[in-house]
């Protein structure tokens, strides 16, 4: 029962902290756009990245050495 005289000053004083953060927040903005962030991420930015033309990455047929053409690799 002695322990609940320390705990209830400790809980008031955390709880008062937790709500000065809160209101510290509130003003700083933190809680200003709550859907942007959400949104963003389903905007199309990547439209300059578009325009360049992509490296080919699979060639259609790339020169072959004439030693593995003739099936006799030289290894």
């Amino acid at each position: 029962m002695e322990v609940i005289y320390s705990l209830i000053p400790g809980m008031m004083f955390f709880g008062l902290l937790f709500f000065a953060v809160l209101i510290w927040a509130v003003k700083k903005g933190q809680y200003e756009d709550m859907e942007g962030n959400a949104s963003r991420i389903l905007l199309d930015d990547d439209d300059e990245m578009m325009m360049q033309q992509p490296k080919d990455r699979h060639p259609e047929k790339a020169p072959l050495p004439e030693d593995i053409r003739d099936g006799n690799p030289s290894i």
